[in-house]
């Protein structure tokens, strides 16, 4: 195996755990065990309460917060250890992440098998973004740690898309490893480039929404598709277009959902386009492969999408809503990289 791959198979190891963090922070949140532990200790948080003590100890440090005084002030011990286990191995994950890519980094750069200095700059700007998550992890929960027991949803799609950034900037690395040549050939193909910008760039869009829709527990309200209870547009937009203009688009909870719907529909379209240029030019090989898994990918994401509003977003919807979204970013953004270049078609 070579030097090339063996960085490769390890940044992509990084890339499952990242995806693994996204997963597990999503479950964190439709448990509402986000808020449950109330301070940030990098190193000496690593160990839960090991006795009844510690967990007493842990339980009156809850208890100085705004979810525990407003929501959660008749919970007993017992309760809040169910809440507590999710954000822990949330924030444990974090640090095995980051003893995942120091430890490997480490052992590859004195065994001299980092010689690109690109790719050292890259794996140092890697390192940069995941100190960078953290911190934003613990300033999305310092939000809700105030006087509001919920986090602000303007932090929480920071924190969201800033993950999928990582993970797929380690991705992007990863497959300039395993597939170091370029790609396209002939003027008929550069549109797919383009429109894979644009389906990347809406997804993008549609994933901060869905954050904000998260962060604004939007989804809990008007569960019914493709109208807003018995209208197009729910009756509150224009109401609150009046209260408040413009900001309502980013902060009241029934014009996100309509943005989020919507946009959903916008995507979808993109990526039809793909399948219809593809198939227009008889595309073949890997492109081809690429864009049909994203027809795939983008028709299940939708109905998904749909099934998670109308059943009132339970856990298993919400947190596979949630990978869906990830694994359709992932997609493309492989797809963009197969059609990066214009030497010589991909054997792939």
């Amino acid at each position: 195996m070579t030097d090339r791959k063996k960085v490769a198979i390890w940044l992509l190891t990084g890339v499952f755990l990242v995806i693994a963090m996204v997963v597990i922070g999503g479950i964190t949140r439709l448990t509402h065990s986000g808020l449950s532990m109330v301070n940030w200790k990098p190193i000496s948080g690593t160990i839960p309460p090991l006795n009844e003590a510690e967990w007493m100890a842990e339980f009156e440090n809850y208890k100085t917060s705004p979810e525990y005084k407003i929501k959660n002030y008749h919970f007993t011990v017992e309760e809040f250890k169910s809440i507590f286990w999710w954000e822990y191995i949330h924030r444990l994950l974090g640090r095995v992440i980051g003893f995942v890519f120091l430890i490997p980094f480490l052992y590859f750069l004195f065994t001299k098998k980092l010689k690109d200095k690109r790719l050292l700059k890259n794996l140092v700007v890697i390192f940069f973004l995941g100190g960078l998550q953290g911190f934003i992890g613990w300033f999305m929960v310092k939000s809700g740690l105030v006087n509001d027991p919920n986090v602000s949803h303007f932090r929480l799609a920071i924190h969201f898309i800033t993950a999928l950034f990582l993970c797929c900037y380690i991705l992007w690395i990863a497959l300039k490893l395993l597939y170091p040549e370029k790609g396209f050939i002939g003027e008929k193909l550069k549109s797919f480039k383009t429109w894979t910008n644009i389906a990347i760039i809406i997804t993008v869009i549609q994933i901060i929404y869905g954050a904000f829709v998260a962060g604004l527990k939007a989804g809990l309200i008007y569960g019914t598709f493709p109208k807003m209870g018995g209208d197009w547009i729910a009756s509150e937009i224009p109401k609150r277009l009046d209260q408040i203009g413009i900001l309502t688009f980013i902060e009241d909870s029934a014009s996100v959902q309509f943005i989020h719907r919507w946009i959903a529909v916008v995507v979808v379209f993109a990526i039809v386009v793909l399948i219809w240029k593809a198939k227009k030019v008889s595309l073949k090989g890997i492109q081809f492969k690429l864009v049909t898994w994203l027809g795939i990918i983008v028709v299940f994401q939708f109905v998904l999408g749909v099934m998670t509003l109308l059943m009132k977003v339970p856990v298993t919807l919400g947190v596979l809503h949630q990978l869906g979204a990830v694994v359709l970013l992932i997609t493309l953004v492989i797809t963009r990289y197969f059609f990066r270049g214009k030497n010589k078609p991909f054997t792939v």
